[in-house]
């Protein structure tokens, strides 16, 4: 392939690459992107005052943890932005306080914003301007960042231009690349600048040209640029660090391979490489470093960062993060919004399944490539460039090959586990399984990942005259720009869509006719209870038909709960109307609409069990529920009540082994299973007891006698009642269990008589005593989901 071809090739990714941002950041509501919601309050921040914000956990501001974050690419967007009227903000970024940030529910409140179309509309005014600036920089940044990914892999593998295009259109043509590259984020600007520092790092690695006075000018002008590159990619992002490091370990690469020149020469190296690029990178982010220090205590800054983010109640272990996989690759191949509108399961799959060939594609490559090695082959045709065109290369090429196993390929590596082992570490104690966090490697995962499909098929697809790359490279290139044109029309924008009006003779049909009114502000004109039978792990389906009255001065929640006998609430929904999509401030009076909710109920719901639906509104603020009156102009209370649904026993899992009451398969530490339970009465009196039954089964053989910990407990944290023994009351001890032995424990609780009147929840924990420390066994719930402390069960309720 001639260099033309391939440039033409580039060229023609930037662009498809530009026109998809361009669409997305169009398409997507403002402040729908990750993060953006706290990001582009940092960049207005900056333009209105010129200042930093103070990270305070008790007054995080509209920010919140962002404002941990270092502030190149918010000062850059303040910059772009500072003659834009902004002081819109609190109105276009009307928060949904009831979203669900991070699930992929079935029924939708997936918006982070509530939007008026009429304010986002076109010619854009205010805050939405200032955002679509932002955004089109961020294409700009982000569009530098696929174009770096083509010359790193180009200079790793000179030869091997085919692999270099392959991998730059697989990192331009990755949905959630495209999507946040249309957004407010700074992973736009340090996914370029870390590209950038990592070129930069490989090509002084080319053989080094003798030392002349001339030669130390260029190669100290080389090392000087090198630290401002990674000063600036530092004071954009902590992800960038690990480069700093690196420089350190080809500093001295450099400086060995001067020792040829003399022990002089080599120290002259290490000092000038040392020293020019340390000094740029204190110069330029050093005091945002030494402001964290004294702020916080930190220089990271990330221990308040974490304050506001929060962290898990128990810290993954490698186990716990590989059962978060699927959320992390979808994270990283495209889950958008707030990670919570997800492409089609079928789409994972294919691309899961991609990820699995390559990696497969590396080990025979490199199984290859050691059988040519050791046969005495040359390696992949690489070789290494003078750092001048004009003057030959003093040294040999000593490259290992294959994969081309070369000095510069190692370093990508690296590169790329700079980022990655340092995530590992931040996920296991934040709730941060999302694979775009490690974007600031990106042209090592696009090269790794065409590499390995690489592997499978040597031979070259001809996508253009003198334009090659590997068939499976390109038929998954080709897969991912499909998907990336088709997801802003097939996923998102209808996910932010408002509810259809309602016409007559929708309304006449509706199943169950109504005409409630709710403090004036909304009429419930009818329902549809679709379900009549459901089981612990199933959901409720029920449709809501409304009519807007008028106008509310405060957001109001509709609540949907699914009711028992003792007036527990078993399952609930609380969403602004439209599934989240619709604000009583703003609603127009005779709008009617219909919101379908689908209410999950949690798979330790009791059973068997009789419930009803319960409806109501109440202010956001302040919680106070609405007063409801009927047609008759009666009034019904706070809420209204209707229907019958069964919650029937589900059957036994196959983990339980056995036909016990109430079954579940809760995971203790993978030490014991929680395969059942049982309470003798689900409403009782103070001083009075319940009996919880607890059915265990040992997965394996434990050392330690682990005490477990069954609790009463209200939503403000108040115990009604505590029960901690071994079990059997230490008839059982742990450590006496044997793998597969099954314990069925009987633990009294006794109501405390000061207890008030109230729902409680019943919760389990197992815990040992190591010293004067308590640790507890976490708790991963079914599916796999992040791990706790403890369970909660079910709910009783402690009456007068």
């Amino acid at each position: 392939m001639n260099k033309r071809p391939d440039q033409a090739g580039l060229i023609v990714v930037l662009v498809a690459f530009v026109l998809l941002s361009t669409i997305y950041s169009i398409i997507v509501p403002p402040f729908e992107a990750s993060d953006e919601l706290w990001h582009y309050p940092m960049v207005k921040h900056i333009a209105d005052t010129w200042s930093l914000p103070v990270q305070d956990p008790a007054n995080v501001g509209p920010w919140r943890q962002e404002g941990s974050q270092p502030p190149l690419y918010y000062a850059l967007g303040a910059l772009a932005t500072c003659w834009i009227d902004t002081s819109d903000m609190s109105e276009v970024r009307h928060l949904n306080r009831n979203v669900d940030n991070g699930i992929a529910t079935p029924d939708g409140n997936i918006n982070l914003v509530v939007h008026r179309p009429e304010q986002e509309a076109f010619p854009w005014q205010g805050t939405v301007l200032a955002v679509h600036v932002v955004r089109f920089l961020s294409i700009a940044m982000a569009a530098l960042g696929v174009a770096l990914t083509y010359f790193v892999v180009r200079e790793t593998f000179p030869r091997r231009p085919a692999l270099a295009l392959g991998a730059t259109a697989l990192h331009a043509f990755t949905p959630m690349v495209i999507f946040i590259a249309g957004s407010v984020n700074n992973d736009n600007l340090v996914v370029p600048l870390s590209s950038l520092g990592l070129l930069m790092l490989l090509r002084l690695l080319r053989p080094m040209r003798p030392p002349t006075e001339a030669t130390w000018r260029q190669t100290t002008v080389r090392y000087l640029s090198l630290g401002v590159v990674l000063g600036l990619a530092a004071l954009t992002k902590a992800s960038s660090l690990a480069l700093t490091v690196l420089t350190a370990l080809i500093v001295t690469v450099r400086a060995i391979r001067r020792r040829d020149d003399g022990a002089t020469a080599g120290w002259r190296e290490f000092l000038t490489g040392g020293l020019a690029t340390l000094l740029p990178v204190l110069a330029i982010a050093g005091w945002w470093y030494a402001r964290n220090i004294r702020l916080y205590g930190d220089p990271s800054g990330l221990n308040a960062f974490i304050q506001i983010l929060g962290k898990r109640e128990i810290p993954a272990t490698l186990g716990q993060l590989w059962r978060e996989r699927h959320s992390f690759l979808a994270g990283y191949w495209g889950n958008f919004g707030g990670l919570n509108v997800p492409m089609s399961p079928w789409v994972y799959q294919i691309l899961n399944a991609s990820l699995v060939a390559a990696g497969l594609g590396l080990i025979v490559a490199l199984a290859r490539s050691v059988i040519h090695t050791l046969r005495g082959g040359s390696e992949d045709g690489e070789h290494e460039a003078s750092e001048s065109p004009s003057i030959p290369s003093r040294s040999p090429t000593r490259e290992v090959g294959i994969v081309s196993l070369n000095l510069r390929f190692v370093i990508c590596i690296l590169s790329g586990l700079g980022v990655l082992i340092p995530w590992v570490q931040w996920a296991r104690v934040t709730w941060s399984s999302q694979g775009r966090l490690i974007f600031a490697a990106l042209p090592v995962w696009s090269m790794l990942l065409a590499m390995g499909l690489s592997a499978w098929w040597p031979r070259r697809l001809q996508i253009a005259p003198n334009v090659q790359v590997a068939p499976l490279v390109a038929l998954l290139s080709i897969f991912l720009l499909g998907l990336s044109a088709a997801a802003p029309f097939v996923w998102i924008q209808p996910a932010y869509a408002l509810p259809d009006p309602l016409s007559d003779a929708e309304i006449q049909a509706i199943p169950q006719p109504t005409a409630l009114n709710f403090g004036n502000a909304m009429r419930l004109l009818g329902y549809d209870l679709e379900t009549e039978t459901t089981t612990p792990g199933g959901q409720v389906t029920v449709t809501l038909y409304w009519e807007a009255i008028a106008p509310t001065q405060q957001d109001h929640t509709v609540f949907v709960h699914l009711l028992d006998e003792h007036e527990l609430v078993i399952a609930q929904r609380d969403t602004f109307p439209g599934l989240g999509l619709l604000s009583t401030t703003w609603l127009e009076s005779g709008y009617r609409w219909a919101d379908r909710y689908v209410i999950p109920v949690p798979s330790t719901a009791y059973s068997p069990n009789q419930a009803e639906i319960e409806v109501g509104l109440f202010n956001t603020r302040t919680g106070r529920r609405l007063t409801v009156i009927d047609a008759d102009g009666e009034d019904q209370g706070d809420n209204v009540r209707f229907g019958q649904v069964s919650i029937r026993s589900q059957d036994a899992p196959p983990v339980s082994g056995g036909d016990v009451p109430n079954p579940v398969a809760i995971n203790f530490g993978d030490r014991m299973l929680l395969t059942g339970y049982d309470l003798t009465q689900r409403a009782i009196q103070p001083t009075g007891t319940l009996t919880l039954t607890v059915h265990w089964k040992g997965l394996r053989e434990m050392e330690s006698n682990y005490t477990v910990s069954a609790q009463v407990i209200d939503p403000a944290q108040r115990k009604a009642a505590q029960h901690d023994s071994w079990p059997l009351e230490g008839a059982a001890p742990t450590a006496a269990w044997q793998k597969g032995e099954r314990v069925t424990d009987t633990i009294p609780l006794t109501i405390f008589p000061d207890a008030a009147a109230g729902p409680y929840d019943v919760r389990i924990a197992v815990y040992v005593h190591q010293g004067s420390e308590i640790f507890h066994l976490p708790v991963t719930p079914p599916g796999g989901r992040m791990q706790a402390s403890h369970v909660t069960l079910t709910r009783v309720r402690v009456t007068p």
